[in-house]
């Protein structure tokens, strides 16, 4: 494939394939078709059949080429499996629009400080596992790494100390950057504001900018309640404090969390009974070289 690729991506031999796409020729009509010089004209034919694009034989004192469609059915049937994958529904590429359809809007919208205030979200998922389960993914660090971050990403640095006043400390990078040497996807630091175990979660956490500074300051109250088939969780998010640099941020909030939200709850819907505690080497494999600390 690479060969043929190769062979067909030079302009002068994809002219001679359209060309023995009509009809097989010989190399000096070919040569004249094309306005090139016919030892020029030969080196390309040659290229071709090498890559198994076109086939040749004598006949007389000429040398006549025809097209093989085989290897172009091949190549077409390798770029529309590539464009299924790029274009199937609910995939990464669907996503990647859906942001850029929102970035768009928020970055218009974003004229002066505090356009976002009071910008709220509500997320709403029912969990195959009771309250005490839920509770400890949502507060134990080992736990959070495996799902606080959307589709694609993965916890690079994590801190979350469950008391009122405790302190909060997220950092993500694309998920198959696995020695760190491309640039923080995303960092956010915060604060807990109240803790009621198995029942309610209310803390801080601001986006930080590229230089440093905060985004905005987002308010999160997640409330459990126990139900026949586990807990329904209710996230409700709310924005103060938002800067005009703040709309890249804003812009990905319903899809970033509500994928974190689809894999938490993908997690308990695969062992929603389990109770045995983690520790921080069952967290490697999701936190490579993460920062991970909570108190229980």
């Amino acid at each position: 494939m690479d060969a043929l690729l190769t062979a067909l991506a030079d302009p002068a031999r994809w002219r001679l394939v359209n060309l023995l796409a009509e009809r097989p020729r010989p190399v000096g009509v070919l040569a004249q078709l094309t306005g090139a010089r016919q030892p020029q004209t030969t080196k390309h034919l040659q290229t071709l059949e090498r890559a198994g694009v076109v086939t040749s034989q004598r006949t007389g004192q000429r040398r006549i080429y025809a097209l093989r469609s085989p290897p172009l059915r091949d190549l077409a049937a390798a770029l529309a499996r590539l464009a299924d994958t790029a274009d199937q529904a609910g995939g990464p590429r669907e996503t990647y629009d859906r942001y850029g359809h929102s970035l768009h809007a928020e970055r218009l919208a974003a004229e002066e400080p505090g356009w976002a205030d009071g910008r709220s979200f509500r997320f709403l998922r029912s969990l195959t596992a009771r309250p005490e389960l839920v509770w400890r993914h949502l507060t134990e660090t080992a736990l959070l790494a495996r799902w606080w971050t959307p589709d694609d990403l993965r916890v690079s640095e994590l801190l979350f100390e469950a008391r009122p006043g405790g302190r909060i400390v997220h950092e993500y990078r694309d998920s198959e950057d696995a020695d760190g040497s491309d640039l923080v996807a995303g960092r956010a630091e915060g604060v807990v504001d109240d803790v009621r175990p198995g029942e309610r979660l209310a803390y801080r956490l601001s986006p930080l900018l590229p230089g440093g500074g905060l985004a905005f300051t987002a308010h999160l109250d997640l409330t459990l309640r126990a139900a026949d088939t586990g807990t329904d969780l209710d996230v409700r998010w709310r924005i103060t404090d938002s800067t005009v640099d703040s709309a890249d941020f804003v812009a990905g909030i319903e899809i970033g969390f509500g994928q974190s939200l689809d894999k938490l709850a993908a997690i308990l819907a695969a062992d929603p009974h389990d109770t045995d505690d983690t520790d921080d080497t069952d967290s490697t494999d999701s936190t490579d070289s993460t920062t991970t600390r909570s108190t229980k």
